[in-house]
């Protein structure tokens, strides 16, 4: 629930949620969106859109057992397996098979808000860790958007600040430390100074294309 509780708890009062999950692998981050926001009787509309690479993947999906928390929507799992989309009153989801930077070209400018940067770490997939790819991200999110990721390593801090994103520290008591960013202030916010690191590291640099 690292992504799901600090990005929710920054997009309070709209009227509806988009968000862009990278990367599906196994569903869960939908899934904890959708156990969060019915566990929280969260009534907005919410939109989720998530490509993933591995197809075969997907397909195992079919015969994989989820945790008896998401069992209530197994049904959406099945349409998303099946259709690729699915809507109701409540949520509308998307799942896209194919390469998320080609995926993330098609939506316009100030479309996100809450981005959840959960792609294999940068060693195994640097391509969705540079800075060339946080620019293309940050085009497409809201100017009070949220970004979250796993992800505490000086280069990905890196890349964001380099696309105008303020970093921030993201602890919480049932999790690591993570990251959180945005390009609007968050006050409440311990906010990393990558500035300064980066004059203490000045061999470390963002991952470039």
């Amino acid at each position: 629930m690292k992504h799901v509780i600090p990005a929710f708890k920054y997009s309070k009062n709209k009227n509806e949620i988009k968000i862009l999950d990278i990367c599906f692998g196994l569903g869960f981050n939908v899934l904890a969106t959708l156990h969060y926001a019915t566990l929280k009787n969260i009534h907005q509309k919410i939109y989720i859109y998530s490509p993933e690479l591995d197809s075969e993947l997907v397909s195992s999906l079919n015969n994989f057992t989820y945790p008896k928390e998401f069992t209530i929507f197994e049904h959406i799992i099945k349409a998303l397996l099946e259709e690729g989309i699915y809507d109701d009153a409540t949520f509308h989801i998307e799942l896209f098979l194919g390469d998320a930077r080609e995926y993330i070209q098609k939506f316009s400018e100030n479309t996100f808000d809450i981005v959840y940067q959960d792609a294999f770490s940068p060693d195994a997939n640097p391509s969705l860790w540079t800075k060339e790819y946080f620019k293309d991200i940050q085009k497409i999110m809201k100017e009070d958007g949220i970004l979250t990721t796993y992800s505490i390593a000086l280069a990905t801090r890196i890349a964001l600040y380099e696309n105008e994103f303020l970093v921030y520290l993201n602890e919480g008591k049932d999790f690591r430390a993570s990251t959180l960013a945005s390009l609007s202030n968050i006050e409440e916010l311990s906010e990393v100074n990558v500035e300064h690191k980066m004059k203490c590291n000045p061999q470390r640099t963002s991952l470039r294309d």
